[in-house]
């Protein structure tokens, strides 16, 4: 059977913005001479979704209307879970200032969350991530065994399981659950940012487990300020997100 997964990065580039508006931009400009009004049509439309899209304001409207938002994991929630399951987020393979491949910012912020919970309750830690679908075939090393490495360097402590195969939140879950449903754990304090949990959340149910959602990593609300209707690129790269997430729950 073939698989789309590959062409995941492709697909979600060419329909999300700015991906998506740009061909629509593109398009405009070829009707041009032969449909002069329906071209600045599509031009126009494309360009003010591009401005209102990256407005801080759209970001959180956004969130707020398409994504259910989840409250920090209680010490209450948290002294249930038996095991922690943080989940990848990308590599940055070019990182010369320490000689490796290195987490990304949103990963290496879910570490070092799990990290903090780790911390307060000795809970034993699963990382989630191998090479995921975007990943270019010069990547050396799955996410999981960079985790790792940060996770000693970084925090002095050590993850127990490794999850070095899965490529998306779905085989995050599925891979988990291999490993840690013959050891009998299946309740889990759950990691990923809080527009990733919804969808985190339902692969891993469906998986098999009982999952405390800790949430972390959130969209940052609006300044209500002037600024907030002024496109920025921190504004569009939030829109982008929810859109995907969204998608993402659509198609799940």
């Amino acid at each position: 059977m073939l698989s789309i997964g590959p062409l995941k990065p492709v697909l979600t580039a060419l329909l999300l913005p700015p991906g998506g508006l740009l061909v629509l931009i593109f398009l405009g400009c070829l009707l041009a001479r032969t449909y002069r009004r329906l071209a600045w049509g599509i031009v126009m439309l494309a360009s003010a979704t591009m401005w209102i899209l990256a407005c801080d304001a759209t970001a959180s409207g956004l969130s707020r209307l398409l994504l259910k938002s989840y409250a920090p994991i209680s010490a209450q929630d948290l002294n249930k879970a038996q095991a922690i399951v943080v989940l990848g987020g990308g590599v940055d393979k070019f990182a010369p200032e320490f000689g490796s491949e290195e987490l990304s910012s949103t990963a290496y912020k879910r570490l070092a969350y799990a990290t903090h919970l780790t911390k307060q309750t000795h809970l034993p830690v699963l990382f989630a991530g191998g090479k995921g679908w975007a990943a270019s075939g010069n990547q050396y090393g799955s996410e999981a065994e960079i985790a790792e490495h940060t996770m000693a360097r970084d925090f002095g402590l050590q993850l127990k399981w490794l999850d070095k195969t899965s490529r998306d939140t779905r085989e995050n879950a599925s891979s988990a659950y291999e490993v840690l449903s013959p050891l009998g754990i299946k309740r889990i304090a759950l990691v990923t940012n809080d527009w990733h949990m919804q969808r985190s959340l339902r692969n891993f149910e469906q998986a098999g487990f009982e999952v405390l959602p800790a949430p972390m990593g959130y969209l940052q609300p609006p300044l209500n300020t002037p600024t907030d209707f002024v496109p920025t690129v921190s504004g569009l790269s939030q829109s982008y997100l929810v859109l995907r997430e969204w998608l993402g729950l659509l198609l799940t």
